[in-house]
């Protein structure tokens, strides 16, 4: 298997609604600008893999032939993901797939969400139709009619283990989304930057028990994409290479039930420890510099210090309370503003996650630069009860 370096990367604005561009507009923009970064042309591209996360947002089936189709990529070979939540960084995982087993030299990994699509043109977003098209993730024959949201299913789990170890308390939660959405102030392409109390993040409107308003993550428009290169021509297109040298997945069972607990995520730890094992990561709070967790919600961000292994089951309040996970902590978390502060874009969300950390280890993160950082981990996950789950090790250097 040969090494894969990241090349190229480019992050559009995370935005409510970017309402002057299609979805295969913002496509190209981050292509061509991930194709600038890298210092490539189109030409230079051998395949690409495209992360679409719902038909309905886009109020289009195979919205990936028409993204191709803009983008001049035709006849190169492409594939599409869909993965929930997951989706920017299963994208990831197939690049890196068709890198590493000597297919292609170069890939193209590009995510693209216009979650208010499915609107005519013109007319103002409704949130409860975007909740509808999420809903459909959830098994219809039984689920689905019982009123199954994401919310509620991350919900059970936090409160499973609240039960279970008594945390994440609503305190410890609302602490991550003032750290979250403060963080997300010195991101320029965030959708959310909020100074907020921890008055303001109790006091808001219960959305699902126990999350609050402040404790959820908005839904976005936005595309990210990067461009990924073997070892072998990696250094003709930058001299700042950023290795993915680990890389988990997991799927679970679809029914929350048949699973081995609700508040450990099992496809997480199976990822994780894939990752790790692949990277050579024995402790990963003393070998990470920072990392891209899935907080689509406060207390998932929580749930997952302890199924990457940042610490004991039971154990992930403390980080939170330590400051452990703050900007300038031992390991820092979400230096971007996460999904919280930055936004979710659905397939566009786990590249996004990624091309945070290579600025980080590039050094060029600007005043949220996490100083002297050579190593990073990406958490991606989705579907119901975090069914998915990709992790990537992302390191600088030789």
């Amino acid at each position: 298997m040969r090494r894969v370096a990241i090349v190229g990367i480019a992050t559009s604005a995370f935005k409510a609604r970017w309402r002057e561009r299609t979805y295969y507009e913002l496509a190209f923009d981050v292509a061509s600008a991930a194709l600038r970064d890298a210092r490539m042309t189109k030409d230079d591209v051998g395949c690409c893999v495209y992360g679409i996360y719902n038909d309905f947002f886009e109020r289009q089936f195979q919205p990936d032939l028409y993204v191709h189709d803009y983008l001049g990529m035709a006849p190169k070979p492409a594939t599409r993901v869909s993965t929930g939540g997951a989706t920017g960084g299963t994208a990831v995982r197939i690049g890196f797939s068709e890198v590493a087993s000597g297919l292609y030299d170069t890939c193209l990994v590009l995510g693209v969400e216009k979650c208010a699509d499915l609107f005519d043109y013109g007319l103002q977003a409704s949130t409860p139709e975007a909740l509808k098209a999420i809903s459909y993730t959830a098994d219809m024959t039984y689920e689905q009619p019982t009123g199954r949201t994401a919310s509620a299913s991350f919900a059970l789990a936090v409160v499973s283990h609240q039960a279970a170890y008594g945390n994440p308390t609503e305190e410890q939660m609302a602490r991550v989304s003032i750290k979250n959405h403060g963080n997300a102030c010195l991101n320029p392409i965030s959708q959310s930057p909020k100074r907020l109390s921890l008055d303001e993040v109790m006091k808001s409107r219960v959305i699902t028990h126990p999350f609050k308003f402040y404790d959820n993550c908005l839904y976005s428009e936005g595309a990210a994409a990067l461009i990924l290169a073997s070892e072998d021509v990696a250094r003709r297109f930058t001299d700042k290479p950023v290795w993915i040298t680990g890389i988990g997945a997991a799927l679970d069972w679809a029914v929350i039930g048949s699973r081995k607990s609700l508040h450990e995520f099992e496809a997480s730890r199976v990822a994780a420890r894939k990752a790790y094992d692949m990277a050579g990561i024995t402790n990963p709070l003393e070998q990470f510099d920072l990392a891209e967790l899935h907080d689509a919600f406060t207390g998932t961000e929580i749930l997952a210090y302890e199924d990457c292994f940042f610490c004991e089951p039971g154990g992930g309040g403390k980080l939170i309370d330590e400051g452990v996970v703050e900007r300038n902590g031992k390991l820092p978390v979400n230096v971007s503003g996460g999904l919280i502060g930055c936004g979710h874009a659905v397939g566009a969300t786990g590249i996004m996650q990624t091309n945070e950390i290579v600025l980080h280890l590039r050094g060029h993160a600007g005043e949220r630069q996490v100083q002297g950082a050579r190593r990073g981990l990406v958490q991606s996950i989705g579907g119901v009860g975090c069914a998915w789950t990709v992790c990537l090790v992302l390191e600088s250097g030789q």
